[in-house]
């Protein structure tokens, strides 16, 4: 048989196990799921949204995927659609997010002489990575394949919560070798939160099994994971490096730099299968992981009962549309089920911020908080669709507290990076307090959330706010955007308090809420930052945009921030001088042309100024809401929609980070969006879908459904909520758990007697 035969047999074969051709009923939800959406561009300069493609399971510990790059960095996924390279396949990744880390154990097969790194010296000459075709590449929930078609490999992936699985496929009886490679990591070269390999050790329990493990530093620093890697067949020889030096058949080596190779010879085409067990805590997690998750060598089987939960998963939300609109609405609500990951093994044990070994109760310790990004639509929709694994996300939270002093401000694999402002585990928390989320201790929240707010930490100097009531940029950097993100922080606390009959800590936190107003300048009508001296600080251009430190406004500049006041909307229309004042602040804000040199990674998706390629601006266009114009939420959510989000590569306008991306664009395609994500109200927009039912856990429906929607026809004419008549630009928690039907009829031109409708309570 020709070798291009063969290899059509067995693209053909890896098609029909993804389980695409097994069940195409409407059900299965699966099928609507494109994992290479947000992964690149066809061209490497437009956006994406950096997720990786690869097998994975909700919220879980790993995420088999392919890397493009030896040393990934940009996008932080590891994988980029637009390269032509795989240099193999890592177990851990992030998905959506600005930084990079993880890419731990990377195999890969190749074909040929031994090849101890992906390229060579001067990347003329591939080593064991190999180039590949996007036509011979498939993605689902759970699954992930490639044709290696150079070395006539086929890889398939796919994982359980705590393990991963491999199956290679040769074309031929050649002999081809595995490459382990321990070393493999983000960008060593990366000045900030830099990565070393600081331990790592390989060794050889018998010819089917190896175990190793790693501690690295990074984004989360001296993070240490664990494996064991069993295999359907005995390797032949095996090799290790460590530094400089290669050793055959040793059992077991330790070093910074470490890799391994593995070699099967007389395949006689019998597929090598590997099953994978993680852990961050010990070799004897990372077994029992593996023997409770992957009793045998049934690749088929493991996928199909991971596909299963997939479905379950994304059966929460049954929606009509589309074919387009479906793939992108079930790809979105894919990756706001990807994390928070559980860190903790099937015994429940996990290590804590403090690397000190704990177990949790209920077997699960969730990590990967994202939450400066995720805090505004990925947490609120977990109450609607995820409410008792939300109520697990916050005891995880609450772990973290009693371990460490205060809540996650965005927690990786257990470890506080500090990265980004605020501490938006607070709005996390009252939120679900106030949606009376069951299975937390909010005696413990309300300590937790209390003693996050007072004790001064990286970029929280409660003490500076305490003695200047503003945060002076001299003494601050980024000082403008954290005190207005402190005070929406301060206004959740405050309500916890009011609840729990805090009335002395309600007083001073509603206090210290209000002094973000001390950061407005009324002369010009934008926030801006003043020194010690209360001086305010020179040259100041709200267009000029500010990264993560040296100046007043982060990852964003002073139109962006003008509006993020969520908790206190109406006091800050009366700020900018009325009703007539702040629409037209807000249609300048939408009209206001970007210029080229401020656009940057966290700066796109641009209308306007309204950036929605960073989290910042998600808000914004629902702020029409709280005037009398409340028809252009509705224009510039459908313009965002449908500009923004596409079922390509390249199809997020920015990172994704983490769900909240997807989020967005789930509640805003149902109708609906939580300005302010702690209060349980949802503010009107102009919903996409003809029909999405949500499938609550408390057994009820929540059922939208819309008439005459189309590109033209984004205005709401009329509005019915439980067969009555509505008249609100909003709804709340409790008309959607309460289960129901809203229905939306669309039209060509604004509804002006909206004007009249009740605004959207704070």
């Amino acid at each position: 048989m020709k070798k291009n035969t063969l290899l059509l047999l067995v693209i053909v074969l890896a098609i029909l196990q993804t389980g695409k051709a097994q069940q195409t009923s409407p059900k299965d939800y699966t099928i609507f799921v494109n994992p290479f959406i947000g992964s690149g561009s066809v061209d490497s300069l437009s956006l994406s949204g950096s997720n990786f493609p690869g097998a994975t399971y909700p919220f879980g510990l790993v995420q088999l995927s392919p890397d493009t790059d030896d040393n990934p960095e940009n996008p932080c996924s590891g994988y980029d659609y637009a390269n032509d390279t795989i240099v193999g396949f890592s177990h851990t990744h992030l998905s959506g997010t600005g930084v990079a880390d993880l890419f731990d154990f990377l195999f890969m097969p190749f074909r040929g002489e031994l090849a101890w790194d992906a390229f060579s010296k001067d990347k003329t000459k591939k080593g064991y990575s190999t180039p590949f075709s996007h036509d011979n590449e498939v993605a689902a929930p759970g699954y992930y394949s490639v044709l290696l078609d150079e070395i006539g490999i086929r890889a398939e992936l796919t994982a359980t919560e705590h393990c991963g699985m491999h199956r290679y496929s040769s074309i031929d009886k050649k002999p081809w070798h595995l490459m382990i490679d321990m070393d493999h990591s983000l960008d060593k070269s990366r000045p900030y939160w830099v990565c070393r390999v600081l331990d790592a050790q390989l060794r050889v329990i018998d010819d089917h099994t190896i175990e190793g493990y790693r501690t690295i530093s990074g984004w989360a620093n001296q993070r240490r994971v664990y494996f064991r890697a069993e295999f359907s067949k005995p390797f032949t020889k095996q090799y290790m490096k460590a530094g400089g030096r290669v050793y055959e058949d040793q059992p077991i080596a330790n070093h910074t730099n470490l890799k391994m190779i593995v070699s099967f010879d007389n395949n006689q085409l019998e597929p090598v299968i590997i099953r994978v067990g993680l852990s961050s805590v010990s070799y004897e997690g990372a077994r029992e992981n593996l023997n409770a998750e992957i009793k045998s060598f049934d690749f088929d089987k493991v996928h199909d009962e991971t596909r299963k939960v997939w479905n379950n998963e994304l059966s929460v939300i049954e929606m009509e549309g589309t074919p387009t609109l479906k793939t992108i609405f079930y790809t979105s609500l894919y990756h706001t089920l990807i994390q928070p990951n559980n860190i903790a093994d099937v015994n429940g044990d996990y290590i804590n911020s403090t690397s000190e070994l704990r177990n949790a109760p209920d077997k699960k310790h969730y990590s990967t908080f994202s939450l400066w990004d995720t805090y505004r639509a990925a947490h609120p929709l977990y109450t609607i669709i995820q409410p008792k694994r939300a109520a697990g996300f916050i005891n995880s939270m609450l772990r973290q507290y009693q371990d460490y002093g205060y809540l996650p401000i965005w927690q990786l694999w257990g470890k506080e990076t500090y990265c980004m402002i605020g501490n938006h585990a607070i709005p996390v928390i009252v939120d679900a307090f106030n949606k009376k989320i069951p299975g937390v201790d909010y005696n413990l929240a309300w300590e937790a959330v209390n003693a996050s707010s007072r004790i001064p930490h990286q970029a929280a100097a409660f003490n500076l706010l305490d003695k200047y009531k503003y945060f002076p940029e001299n003494k601050q950097s980024q000082s403008v955007s954290i005190a207005l993100e402190i005070a929406y922080n301060d206004w959740c606390v405050a309500q916890m308090a009011t609840k729990m009959d805090k009335e002395e800590d309600q007083a001073y936190f509603s206090t210290r809420a209000n002094y973000y107003k001390n950061l407005f300048d009324p002369s010009i009508g934008f926030f801006r930052a003043k020194d010690e001296k209360g001086a305010w600080m020179e040259p100041f251009s709200p267009l000029k945009y500010g990264g993560n430190g040296g100046y007043p406004f982060t990852e964003g500049n002073g139109w962006q921030y003008l509006w993020y006041v969520p908790q206190d909307v109406y006091s800050f229309i009366e700020m900018m001088g009325g009703d007539e004042a702040f629409i037209a602040k807000l249609d300048e804000f939408f009209t206001l042309d970007v210029l080229p040199e401020d656009v940057n990674g966290n700066a796109s998706g641009f209308i306007g100024q309204y950036a929605h390629g960073n989290e910042p601006s998600h808000h914004i266009a629902y702020l029409y809401n709280f005037t009398s114009q409340p028809w252009k939420t509705q224009y510039y959510t459908a313009k965002v929609m449908k500009e923004q989000y596409t079922h390509q590569p390249s199809g997020y306008s920015g990172n994704e980070d983490c769900g909240q991306m997807s989020a967005w664009y789930i509640f805003s395609t149902l109708g609906f969006y939580p300005v302010n994500p702690a209060n349980g109200v949802y503010c009107i927009g102009s919903p996409q879908v003809p029909s999405a039912t949500i499938n609550l856990e408390n057994g009820k429906k929540f059922t939208v459904t819309t008439y005459d929607q189309s590109d033209e026809n984004v205005y709401i004419q009329k509005i019915v909520l439980n067969g009555k008549p509505y008249k609100k630009t909003y709804i709340v928690h409790d008309d959607i758990m309460n289960g129901g039907t809203i229905e939306f009829f669309m039209g060509k031109k604004p509804n002006t007697k909206m004007a009249l409708y009740e605004k959207p309570i704070l």
